[in-house]
């Protein structure tokens, strides 16, 4: 009977063994992985894998190896909420995402219902925080903190010029928009033209062509690369030296492959640029090594992983309330700089920049 009972114990001890060593815990990854802003997605894949690569090189997080789910909604409300169910399903922890707004915010309710952290490295509509949900994050900036940059610097450098602002109808690029024409407003400056376009289209010289007849020098627009890039090339095939400006959505090689030499000269807002960092030196040095250029939204996607993972450490758990009350009273050394989470779980440390492409790059405006 004693040697039964040991037997059981040895076979007892040999399971809990094995489940801990085999014991890992699932995140989630959602974005734009096909569709017009599969560029950007791939940026925010990249940074979320090489971040998990690292934690479990180092061993993991509290003894637990993290495993990787990534999802696609095509920067589609419709399919996001089927990509967070899907998640939802798999019984992840985390979720890094989604790349746009109006991916994020539908999501947000199912993961809200799951109990599943969220946490944005891209999408900067005000709404995703503002609708008060505990379990949801933000690690990068807003889109009235960005227009108001926008709006300032419009009045400062073209005041007595002719201003258009032209969205592309999306929730983030009619948001963004919106918040550089209040700021326009308050100081005075109304501006020409406010217009709609459709995305998609593979043309716009109806709008090119009426933002010339009008007389437009500056136009500012709220959207993606795709239409941004489509406006100032077809406005130079036309001879039309217009000055384009937006945010953070051209913020993308993808851009410059659209326009070629158009593109040169087109200013925007994006989030502080983390590859000039010492901080994120050996990680950007790897993904060049690896072919890849970091930009964009990709260190973000790292530096989204990182927090996570320190407040799960604090917390003692990978349990959601825990972590959650971990993210808002800590601060996190991260890829971006020490960064922190203000009560609507905005990152209190925004960072937008000026910047101008080149030919071949973007760079600070100085």
């Amino acid at each position: 009977m004693r040697q039964l009972l040991w037997g059981l114990f040895v076979i007892i001890a040999w399971a809990m063994n094995a489940a801990a060593a085999n014991a890992e815990i699932l995140i989630g990854m959602a974005g734009a992985l096909t569709g017009p802003n599969a560029y950007q997605g791939e940026q925010q894949q990249q940074g979320v894998e090489m971040a998990v690569a690292d934690l479990n090189a180092a061993g993991g997080i509290l003894g637990q190896q993290l495993r990787l789910i990534s999802v696609d909604d095509a920067c589609d409300s419709g399919q996001a909420i089927a990509a967070a169910q899907r998640l939802v399903a798999a019984k992840v922890s985390f979720v890094v995402g989604h790349q746009c707004s109006g991916a994020s915010i539908p999501a947000a309710a199912i993961y809200t219902r799951a109990g599943i952290i969220q946490m944005t490295p891209a999408s900067t509509n005000p709404r995703l925080t503002e609708e008060g949900r505990a379990n949801v994050f933000r690690i990068c900036g807003r889109d009235d903190q960005q227009g108001a940059i926008a709006g300032d610097f419009l009045v400062a450098r073209w005041r007595g010029a002719k201003i258009a602002i032209i969205n592309d109808d999306s929730v983030y690029g009619k948001g963004l928009a919106e918040e550089t024409q209040r700021q326009l407003h308050k100081h005075g400056v109304i501006e020409t033209l406010y217009e709609n376009l459709v995305p998609g289209q593979s043309d716009y010289s109806p709008l090119i062509a009426k933002l010339r007849a009008t007389g437009i020098e500056v136009a500012y627009f709220g959207g993606y690369y795709r239409e941004a890039a489509l406006l100032v090339r077809g406005a130079r095939e036309q001879g039309y030296q217009l000055q384009l400006v937006s945010g953070d959505g051209i913020a993308s090689e993808a851009f410059l492959q659209v326009t070629g030499e158009a593109g040169k000269g087109t200013l925007f807002t994006s989030f502080r640029d983390p590859r000039r960092s010492p901080v994120a030196a050996s990680v950007v040095e790897r993904f060049r090594q690896q072919g890849f250029e970091p930009e964009g939204y990709t260190l973000y996607s790292y530096g989204a992983i990182q927090a996570w993972a320190q407040a799960v450490v604090r917390a003692g758990s990978p349990e959601a309330k825990a972590v959650i009350n971990a993210l808002r009273s800590n601060e996190f050394d991260t890829i971006l700089g020490r960064i922190s989470f203000d009560e609507k779980g905005d990152v209190r440390q925004p960072g937008f920049e000026w910047f101008v492409w080149r030919s071949d790059r973007y760079v600070p405006l100085e």
